[in-house]
């Protein structure tokens, strides 16, 4: 992959970050399909196995930079190189997108014109999703979402623990220098509040979602719920000493509005 030109005042340089874990069956089409946008692609492996390794290297002639972690960190640890390397290859943009299948690479255009026109914006995908979706992920996706509502004090983001974001890299690399974020699966969310807690703007795009039969997931039901429930006690408690500022910056909003 090339690297992008040197941001200038203004520029929109984006491009796609996929991390990867094993899913050798399903990334040649999420490339293409990025590919098919004429979106640079860059991938990290999180300590794949030799198969997904040798897809990989296939792949690297188009256009497609491979980050290879030595041992699987998990998904926030690799998203996290990635947003770096992103940033200091000169993109401005990072569209975060799943190697699974789960995500439709016909909305890159949506989110990318989202993010020409609000580049200092989070763009968060807001799922639709069919049949295929396990119930018991669907409801439980609903505990979090309130927890993100408290942490916040706000509505803004419709859905925290989607993975198809479009984040500005100055604002998301900036956040991780402070300090850094969780390695696995409770990375999507936290990384948003995070944001919200920055000032950055959320616009929600409500995207189609799909659980491939015989799709892989690396979802641990036990650890990573725990994971998550330590992550909402973290974050409820970082929330109150913020809540002056959050309230504050609410009504300013709501008082710009009136206006």
């Amino acid at each position: 992959m090339r690297p992008a030109p040197a941001a200038t005042a203004g520029a929109f340089q984006p491009c796609a970050l996929i991390p990867i874990y094993n899913h050798k069956d399903t990334i040649v089409a999420t490339v293409a399909g990025l590919r098919a946008h004429g979106l640079p692609v860059m991938i990290v492996d999180d300590g794949s196995d030799e198969a997904t390794r040798a897809v990989l290297a296939g792949l690297a002639p188009q256009h497609v930079q491979v980050i290879r972690l030595v041992r699987n960190g998990g998904k926030g640890r690799a998203i996290t190189a990635g947003f770096i390397a992103a940033r200091d290859a000169g993109f401005t943009h990072a569209l975060q997108i799943d190697a699974d299948g789960q995500h439709d690479v016909a909305d890159v255009p949506r989110f990318l014109a989202e993010g020409r026109a609000n580049p200092t914006a989070m763009i968060c995908g807001q799922p639709i999703y069919d049949e295929s979706v396990p119930r018991a992920r669907l409801y439980g996706r609903y505990v979090t979402h309130v927890c993100v509502w408290m942490e916040t004090l706000s509505f803004t983001l419709r859905d925290s623990m989607c993975g198809y974001r479009l984040y500005p890299l100055e604002a998301t690399c900036a956040e991780i220098d402070r300090a850094p974020l969780p390695a696995r699966m409770d990375f999507d969310t936290e990384v948003a509040v995070r944001l919200i807690w920055r000032g950055v703007p959320v616009r929600n795009l409500p995207t189609r979602v799909i659980y491939p039969e015989n799709g892989l997931s690396h979802f641990h039901m036990l650890h990573d719920n725990l994971r998550i429930s330590a992550m909402h006690t973290r974050l409820l408690l970082g929330m109150l000493p913020r809540a002056p500022g959050l309230l504050w910056r609410k009504w300013k909003r709501s008082d710009a509005c009136a206006v």
